[in-house]
Parts: structure tokens; sequence; C-alpha cells
């Protein structure tokens, strides 16, 4: 029987011949609001994502200082004003707002309390609160290393360097680059321990310059220097992991898919997925309508190092338990402190369908069997719905649970799906 509040995910019955739009990239929007906040003068945010995640951003700034207002172009958001007082920041389940937000709080002058939804206390953020405390932060976590916790604003913060693990979130090292060009010296950063998504630290750097500072890269060292940040428009690149589903469904289904707007050069990770399908066989081409994925409805098995884009995973491995041969997954131990422990979860919910799925201490090991319907527990997290979708599209009866969860990145996702297959 379906699960209460679920979807039954959709067999695809014919061959595939779609165009699909999706949103703009969670990671660009959100880093565009903060850059923007930091900004001398007003900023039109373009073609944002309007999702749970972009509006609590919205709303942490707006409680800095920060206002914003929707308009027919976009969003246009004001810079930070300083105040006294109190405020306080929902967190919901947003890595980013959790993490690019505590260095603003330390600029200012307010007393700002942040605390969320109870997945978020269980994501790392030790390493960041303890870096900001060393920069001259007054931060209360009662030990915790974890939200609920308090920034006591000082009125600024001095800068400096700094040592980093930025092993468990690139977000960490993110966080302070953004917020860099408002300290009064600046700050350089050594990172210790490995990095999870090198493009997504490319993204931050690349933004920064794009507003007008000047980040430097030695290797592991990272400075960014003082400065005036302005930028009168931005335009916000669709999501491509979020087309992750989309991109690898004519692999399963066989025929095509386009993505409208792919860019041709871009610092997001999901851009790797061009070379993933057609590694596993598919016919790729991308022009100026977008990029346009032809399958064949079957793949082998691969050995993937997903260390760079660990996003990707749920939907990697949903695709891999219907490939030729046995498949690998390494990389991505980092995902254990995700929206969920993406690894554990996956192995569990694959297995319940009757699949052969396995943990490693950084990744999973997946041998294809027959899978069978069932419910496939989210576990709150949006890339699980769409992993859920691509099961579907093989194996009749599959429940994904609670797919509301996936308008954390794509509201309309649900939607989107359906339209895909009806062509």
């Amino acid at each position: 029987m379906p699960a209460e509040n679920s979807w039954t995910a959709p067999v695809a019955a014919d061959k595939l011949d779609a165009t699909v739009r999706v949103p703009g990239s969670k990671s660009i929007t959100n880093r565009a609001y903060v850059l923007a906040a930091l900004s001398a003068g007003p900023t039109l945010v373009r073609e944002p994502l309007d999702s749970r995640d972009a509006r609590l951003m919205l709303g942490a700034l707006a409680a800095l200082g920060a206002s914003s207002e929707h308009t027919a172009d976009g969003v246009r958001v004001q810079p930070l004003t300083d105040g006294d007082g109190e405020a306080a920041i929902t967190l919901g389940n947003a890595g980013t707002v959790a993490r690019f937000t505590p260095p603003l709080a330390a600029l200012g002058s307010r007393t700002v309390h942040f605390d969320g939804d109870p997945a978020i206390r269980r994501r790392p953020l030790s390493p960041l609160l303890t870096a900001l405390r060393e920069l001259g932060a007054d931060i209360d976590d009662g030990g915790r290393g974890a939200p609920p916790f308090t920034v006591r604003g000082r009125g600024g913060l001095a800068g400096g360097e700094i040592e980093l693990d930025s092993s468990a979130s690139s977000q960490f090292l993110s966080a302070l680059l953004l917020a860099a060009p408002a300290f009064t010296v600046g700050v350089t950063v050594r990172l210790v321990g490995t990095v999870p998504s090198e493009p997504h630290i490319a993204m931050t750097l690349d933004m920064l310059r794009r507003f007008g500072a000047a980040p430097e890269r030695n290797r592991r060292e990272f400075h960014v220097p003082p400065a005036t940040l302005s930028l009168d428009h931005y335009t916000v690149e669709p999501d491509l992991s979020t087309a992750a589903p989309f991109v690898v469904a004519p692999l399963l289904a066989g025929g095509s898919v386009r993505i409208a707007g792919w860019p041709r050069e871009t610092t997001q990770p999901g851009d790797w997925l061009r070379s993933l399908v057609r590694e596993l066989g598919a016919e790729v081409s991308l022009d100026d309508d977008g990029l346009r994925v032809t399958g064949t409805g079957r793949l082998p098995g691969a050995t993937l190092d997903l260390h760079e884009v660990g996003e990707l995973t749920p939907v990697v491995a949903a695709l891999l338990c219907f490939a030729d041969g046995p498949s690998r997954i390494s990389g991505v131990a980092h995902l254990r402190g995700h929206e969920t422990d993406r690894l554990a979860a996956l192995a569990t919910e694959l297995t319940a369908l009757g699949g052969d799925v396995t943990e490693t201490e950084d990744g999973l090991r997946i041998r294809p069997v027959p899978l069978g319907g069932g419910v496939f527990h989210t576990y709150d997290d949006h890339r699980l719905v769409m992993a859920g979708a691509v099961l579907g599209l093989r194996v009749p009866g599959i429940e994904v649970e609670n797919p509301a969860t996936v308008g954390k990145t794509f509201p309309g996702f649900v939607d989107a799906w359906q339209r895909m297959l009806a062509g």
C-alpha cells in the first residue's frame, strides 16, 4: 500500500523526448545574496532560486539588517546596516545559512541567536565557530560546536591569519572567504586536512572577484584582502546538481532530454555530469539551447571517485543500481554529515527494495540485482527524493516518502518530472 504523504514515482513507459528547465543554483543564489548584503550599494540578483533554503537566507540577512524585495527582474538586496539589541536567525536545515551568516553576525553589533530544524543540530559546524573565535568573534554554543548558538557582535572583526580544517565541508572555508572583504585586514586561511569540494571553492573565489574582491590562492593557502564590494546585478545560473536526475533519465529510459540554459563555462560541480553520462554510453551535445543527453536504456558498471561532486551521489547511486555490472563510489565519507547520513540512508533504502548496496569507509559498493517496489524513505533530504524518482523510471511501485522536502532546492520538481515523462 502507498505510504501516507508519499508520491508514486512514475515508470517511463516510452523513450523520452523532452526539454526541462531547472531553477537557479542554490549554491550560487545564497552566495550572491551574502555578497550583495556585504556590498556598498543595492544589488539585483536575477533568476535566483526561490526555495526554502533561499528564503531562509533572505530572512537571515534581514535579521542582520540587509533588507530585500522581490521585483519583476529578480530580488534586490540592500547592504547590511548595523544595529543593537537582539535578533534571531532561523536556519531550517540549510547548511549555507548556518555557515555563511555567523561571520556576518560577528561583523555587526547585535546579539544574534541561531537555531533551526533538529537535523541542523547534527551537521558539522565546530571548525568554523572555532576559527571565528580565533579571529575575535564572541560565540556561545555551550560547547556543542553546533546550533543552537549565539554570536555577540562587537562591531566588526579585524581578521588575520587562521588555520582551518574544512574536510567536513568546504562551506567552512567559503564562509570565511565571503565575509573576508569586510574584515579590517582581510583574512588568510591555511587549510589542514582534505577539502571535499574544490568546485565550490572555485565558485566562491569567482563570485568574490565578480563583486570586486581580489582573492588569492597558493595551493592550500587563501588570502582575501579588505575591499569595497559593488555589483549592480548578478544573474544566477541554472542549478546543475538539481538537473542530475533529468540528465541521467535517458540512460534508463532511452530517448533524449534537453536541459535548457546549461552554461558553456561554469564552476558548478554538476557540470561533471556531462562527462559521466558520456562515459556511461550516452550521446551528449552542448549548444546555445542547452545540454542534450540521448541514452539507450543500458549502461555499464563504473568505479567513480565523487570526492569533488559528492552531492550527486544519491542520484548516481540510484542510476548504477541498473548497470550491467557492479559499481563502486568512493571519496564521499563527508556525506555522513549532510542533510542526513546519505551513505547509510542509501544503503538502507536501496537494500530494502531488494538491492545489494553496502557502505564502505568512504562510499558505496553496488551490485545490480532486480529491485521491487516499496517505500523509499527520504530522511528530509531533497537529494533522496530525486534518487527515488530515478528508481521509479524502471521499478513500478516506488513510493517516495515526503516528496515536499525537495522544495529545499526545486519546489516544482515532481511536476517537472512528470512533464518530462509526458514529453
